[in-house]
């Protein structure tokens, strides 16, 4: 083509001025697809469209942080469920987006099971949602079944419906413990029902960030659990909703509040402890004619400390007597090592 069939660049800006004026978006749209507006204005107006019906409001490093905390909610769910109901329980993060609240009630099937919830001091409530499959489930489990559930969906009756609260309470626990490194919260149960609670907790055009996770139920069905933020009630901590500040936040050593109540928590179990009075050796011949009045030489002497073994392992060292007409034991010191006592005394080590 010679310079003089050429178009300039004002008579192609001409031409391209009156095709978008006699053309309405529809027509573009049909014609050159659905991105040739917003491409040309942003190419030749220098801004780009924004969405007023729904604005991006969650970033992407804001959806990120929160897939990394409910992958430690999923984690710590599986452990709890499995031990609870003594089934095998799988959670896993399916995904994080960002929708409006009508867009996440109109997605969900009916009915239901919906649990409202406050996780304090954050403002507002959140949903939780999980599906019937996993509720019957859970259900069927704490009344003696399998765990196979019902494959109908109805509305719970009042006993399932406190049995699922109970579960609830549960969850949010585990949730409390998922949130602790970014924001230390505490969740109330505000009330569990069916989809006709949901268009009463935030408007429709309100953006929300979903988050869903799948739970299977030993190996045999699934469903899934959701759990609803309106932005309203992440916006005073998005600046803590970072992968960043998870990340620093779990090289933060415990507080003394913490090992206090991991030691409350220790402090009843129950420990098996045992004393040694010593040992020797005979041959099976001596062993079977032993009778009642004969005498054993033990390898350590009258004045030696004793063994305390703590659930078979030795742990310190004690002398023997009496309280209150009872055996009884002193604690003299702790154990480093078998073989340092056995060293002192001179024994050999049995193989």
């Amino acid at each position: 083509m010679s310079d003089s069939n050429k178009l300039s660049q004002s008579e192609i800006d001409d031409l391209l001025s009156n095709l978008t004026a006699n053309l309405d978006e529809s027509e573009l749209d049909k014609n050159y697809g659905s991105s040739f507006l917003e491409n040309f204005d942003e190419d030749r107006r220098g801004y780009k469209l924004y969405n007023f019906r729904r604005p991006d409001k969650f970033s992407k490093d804001h959806l990120k942080a929160l897939q990394d905390i409910h992958k430690e909610f999923s984690r710590q769910l599986s452990l709890l469920l499995s031990a609870y109901l003594r089934l095998t329980m799988g959670v896993e993060v399916v995904s994080v987006d960002q929708l409006t609240y009508e867009e996440f009630t109109r997605s969900l099937p009916n009915p239901v099971t919906v649990c409202v919830l406050e996780l304090n001091p954050l403002p507002g409530q959140i949903v939780l949602i999980i599906s019937p499959e996993v509720t019957f489930s859970i259900v069927d489990r704490m009344l003696g079944g399998t765990g196979t559930g019902d494959l109908k969906s109805r509305e719970l009756t009042d006993i399932e419906e406190a049995l699922v609260k109970k579960i609830f309470e549960k969850i949010i626990k585990t949730l409390e413990i998922a949130w602790k490194g970014v924001f230390p919260v505490r969740g109330t149960v505000i009330g569990v029902d069916n989809n006709a609670i949901l268009p009463q907790l935030a408007s429709l055009s309100e953006i929300t960030a979903l988050t869903t996770l799948e739970i299977e139920i030993a190996e045999k069905q699934s469903g899934l659990l959701s759990i609803c933020f309106p932005y309203p009630v992440l916006e005073t901590v998005l600046g803590q909703l970072s992968t960043q500040h998870i990340f620093r936040s779990k090289g933060i050593k415990s507080s003394p509040e913490d090992k206090e109540n991991i030691l409350n928590k220790i402090n009843n179990s129950d420990v098996k402890i045992n004393v040694m009075l010593g040992r020797t050796s005979i041959t099976v011949g001596d062993f079977i004619d032993l009778k009642e009045g004969d005498v054993l030489r033990l390898d350590n002497l009258v004045n030696d400390n004793l063994i305390v073994k703590v659930n078979e392992k030795p742990k310190f060292l004690g002398r023997p007597g009496t309280r209150k007409n009872k055996y009884a034991i002193t604690i003299m010191d702790t154990v480093k090592s078998i073989e340092s006592i056995q060293n002192k005394r001179g024994i050999k080590k049995h193989e």
